[in-house]
């Protein structure tokens, strides 16, 4: 038994459950936590950390008003998934081949 967020095979973990009731405790801890079951002290207090620049960036777009009455839950549920979707990213460019690292390196966008 099982559980891989999202069914996201390629970028989730795949956690093991020895039955039926901890698969159920255990998925709606990874559902709770986006995606993470084991979040460290540190992973939460840099979530927290992370609150204030988060409401200066839209403070500074102008769309902080959107978000002033939200719970505090629902602000590092973004945090998490931007910093869930920059690991994956950083990692699966970490499995590819390394570009030149130059300006024409890059295939051209167009």
């Amino acid at each position: 038994m099982g559980y891989c967020h999202g069914l996201r095979w390629d970028r989730q973990p795949f956690h093991r459950f020895c039955s039926r009731c901890c698969q159920d405790v255990g998925c709606a801890i990874v559902q709770r936590n986006n995606g993470i079951i084991d979040k460290t002290a540190r992973d939460a207090q840099a979530i927290r950390d992370a609150r204030t620049l988060f409401a200066e960036a839209l403070t500074d777009l102008g769309l902080w008003e959107p978000f002033f009455h939200r719970r505090a839950e629902d602000i590092d549920r973004l945090i998490e998934a931007a910093v869930a979707g920059y690991t994956d990213s950083m990692q699966e460019q970490a499995a590819r081949k390394e570009r030149t690292g130059t300006i024409l390196g890059d295939p051209i966008p167009f």
